[in-house]
């Protein structure tokens, strides 16, 4: 699984990490790329995860906006 969450509210380095960070503690995730410039961030797994834990950590643990969720 491959999906790409656009995320608003990201404005330096340390929210990429804090971004990373959170999405990196849902479980079954193996890996995180977080990309600033573009705010988004692409998440892989290789199992299939849910839209709503990927909105919480985003929303709930990171404290930023979740704009949309696009399966790759």
């Amino acid at each position: 699984m491959k999906k790409k969450l656009y995320i608003e509210g990201m404005s330096c380095e340390h929210c990429v990490r804090h971004v990373k960070n959170a999405l990196s503690e849902v479980p079954g995730i193996d890996s995180v790329e977080v990309d600033l410039k573009n705010n988004y961030a692409i998440v892989e797994s290789a199992d299939e995860i849910s839209d709503d834990a990927l909105k919480n950590a985003v929303v709930e643990e990171a404290g930023y906006e979740l704009i949309k969720i696009e399966n790759l």
